[in-house]
């Protein structure tokens, strides 16, 4: 009698975990007969492992990559001038860039900052954990700091927080506090829930106002800290760990990565960084 495998998983989670999109992205993928698995079109239900052949829209997907790696997520502090994308053909300098190597796998980052915007961002190599961090179904709550150009008026905030109606649908602010400040120097706090291409800056020009300075601060129960100086990164320690995968509803069903620099042969040498699993 030939002997079950009990090593297989959904192949949409399968596919998640090797960072190839969320498991919603990956089964509209296999429905559509996109995904192979030893030659065989895959159905929704299939479950496969890093041992079987599989090829998402006829690329094969390395067994490597399949095996159950780490997760791992890092808050970095993007600066103004560089771009959240991989490569930018105006050459810009991108926030991949300053990333450390992973051994398998690649970063996604959570949500986007344009290029003139600073602050926090979140990446990971877990496609399931990033999806539902930008999901609106989790409501997940972003704050910014804002600097603003021009007068803001009580009516004008009440109507911030009310709602807007923008060219692609109706925005709001979740609450807006006044930071402080006089004249072109005026800051405030505020809350938003979505992560619309540059919402926060159209909400205010809707109302009549320039912002000259936009940082995120926080995302979710992430707030960037005072320890991460700008274009530095560092990993989410424990208690930060949990409270992300807390409000997104997902288990803690993989171990952590920690990322470590390999000791200096000698000085002014560049070390690459190395990724190992830590329990």
């Amino acid at each position: 009698m030939k002997r079950e495998r009990v090593d297989t998983e959904r192949l949409q989670k399968l596919l998640a975990n090797a960072g190839l999109g969320s498991r919603r992205q990956l089964e509209s993928l296999i429905a559509d007969g996109r995904v192979k698995v030893n030659g065989r079109v895959a159905k929704l239900g299939d479950r496969a492992s890093a041992d079987d052949r599989i090829e998402v829209d006829g690329r094969p997907v390395g067994g490597k990559r399949l095996l159950a790696h780490p997760r791992f997520v890092l808050m970095y502090n993007k600066p103004e001038g560089e771009v959240v994308t991989r490569n930018d053909p105006e050459g810009r300098k991108t926030v991949f860039s300053r990333l450390p190597k992973l051994a398998a796998g690649r970063w996604i980052a959570v949500g986007r900052l344009d290029v003139n915007s600073a602050g926090l961002l979140l990446f990971t190599n877990d496609g399931e954990l990033a999806n539902r961090l930008m999901h609106p179904r989790y409501q997940i709550d972003r704050e910014y700091a804002v600097r603003v150009n021009g007068e803001v008026t009580d009516d004008m905030v009440r109507q911030l927080v009310s709602g807007v109606e923008l060219e692609d649908g109706p925005a709001r602010f979740e609450d807006v506090v006044d930071s402080g400040g006089e004249g072109a120097n005026h800051w405030f706090h505020l809350v938003i829930m979505e992560g619309r291409k540059r919402e926060v800056r159209r909400l205010w020009e809707a109302v009549g106002v320039t912002v000259s300075r936009l940082k995120r601060v926080r995302y979710g129960p992430i707030i960037l800290d005072s320890s991460v100086k700008v274009g530095q990164y560092r990993e989410l320690n424990p208690e930060e760990r949990r409270a992300l995968l807390q409000v997104v509803a997902l288990k803690d069903d993989r171990p952590w990565g920690t990322l470590e620099r390999k000791p200096k042969r000698h000085a002014g040498a560049h070390q690459p960084w190395k990724t190992r699993s830590r329990h």
